[in-house]
């Protein structure tokens, strides 16, 4: 097994400014680090346990098989919040009938975004 010590997604924006307001600001993701100069210069932000980084530029949005997935604690105070600050919300938090509590947003490209909130006693949480 090789020893992975750290992991990022890597998404290459259609319009870097747009996207970075939109995980930077609208999502309020936290900054690990820039590189780079100019509107295609890199920023990574803090996602849970890894990092998503916004680089360079692509002439067509990711392919509709690309999907990002964040937990939350609590996905309906994370739907008043991103709708407070304009965030398009795909679908309101549902809870599915697999037990999770799913809440879909996308990004300025149309990537999906789900927002879970995993409940206390689902089981995801602990192995019977």
């Amino acid at each position: 097994m090789v020893n992975v010590l750290s992991s990022r997604i890597l998404l290459r924006p259609t319009d870097p400014e747009r996207s970075r307001a939109f995980y930077g600001e609208a999502l309020g993701l936290g900054v690990y680090r820039e590189f780079g100069t100019g509107p295609e210069r890199g920023t990574v932000y803090f996602l849970g346990g890894g990092y998503l980084e916004l680089s360079g530029r692509s002439d067509s949005p990711p392919p509709p098989t690309v999907r990002l997935w964040l937990q939350v604690p609590d996905a309906a105070a994370a739907h008043e919040e991103l709708a407070a600050r304009g965030v398009e919300v795909v679908r309101p938090p549902v809870k599915e009938p697999w037990g999770l509590i799913e809440m879909w947003i996308a990004d300025p490209d149309g990537v999906p975004i789900a927002v879970v909130e995993v409940p206390e006693d689902h089981p995801i949480r602990y192995r019977p």
